[in-house]
């Protein structure tokens, strides 16, 4: 529902309450990304909230920053690891309240911007109102550069870097929270894919394991992708970040050796 996959859930869920290495739970996560970006995109893309030239556009600084994340894989402890990702569900849930400030249609933008170059700008259905939402893209230079930083904490951690990507819309982009949803659902997949073939050859995928796992993902995506079209955000934001400051509690305390539950 809000284009960040399974991934951050799927990590914690997996080493805490299953006691799976952290490497093989990240490529069993990836695995599942790619599976929840698959099976939501038809509907985004059917009800048009998918902004499909931005999302290539994106996807290229996204699916670099991967690659290089690739090569850091074995020289980054576990530790870190669960710091990093304490920390990214930490910031995932401080955006989760920021208001999003979405740039208007007739809004000042530059004439030779690269959103206006690149024919990015574009609109979207609305359910609720039965009205056609136009929508401007704002500054693409710097979504480049946070989307190359998420598509480097996806190839570390595993989490489809949807979590780092709906930030990078609502700060540099100023997209509407829908399409910004959408249009990450789209891109996870392709960055996933670029991990997670990785972490195939290293051996660190369990299959036996990731195919139940991304069997629940697909069931959820396809629930999740109708929900979205409906469903108001604002409520939802609130119940997500409640969860993501508990998981993120969690992991940090992992990070620092302790075991404050005895999931096992």
């Amino acid at each position: 529902m809000l284009g960040m996959a399974g991934g951050i859930f799927i990590v914690p869920i997996l080493t805490l309450l299953f006691g799976i290495n952290i490497h093989t739970a990240i490529g069993i996560s990836l695995v599942s990304v790619i599976a929840c970006s698959c099976s939501s995109a038809v509907t985004f893309l059917k009800n048009h909230l998918t902004n499909i030239r931005l999302a290539i556009v994106l996807e290229t600084a996204s699916t670099l920053g991967a690659l290089t994340g690739v090569f850091l894989i074995g020289l980054v402890s576990t530790a870190f690891l669960y710091g990093l990702f304490a920390f990214i569900l930490l910031l995932s849930a401080k955006q989760m309240l920021t208001p999003r400030q979405e740039i208007k249609t007739g809004e000042n933008i530059p004439a030779k911007s690269w959103a206006t170059t690149l024919t990015l700008h574009s609109s979207y259905p609305d359910q609720a109102s039965g009205k056609e939402i136009a929508y401007q893209v704002g500054n693409v230079p710097f979504g480049l550069v946070l989307m190359y930083g998420a598509g480097l904490i996806s190839a570390l951690l595993g989490i489809g870097s949807g979590v780092l990507k709906i930030p990078a819309m609502d700060t540099a982009l100023r997209l509407p929270i829908k399409v910004s949803s959408a249009t990450s659902n789209f891109m996870i997949g392709v960055t996933a894919t670029a991990s997670a073939s990785a972490y195939f050859m290293r051996g660190d995928i369990d299959i036996q394991a990731a195919g139940p796992v991304a069997l629940g993902s697909v069931i959820g995506a396809l629930a999740g992708a109708r929900l979205l079209i409906w469903f108001p955000s604002d409520k939802l934001r609130v119940v997500f970040m409640i969860i993501l400051v508990a998981l993120a509690s969690q992991m940090f305390f992992t990070a620092l050796g302790i075991d404050l539950f005895n999931w096992r």
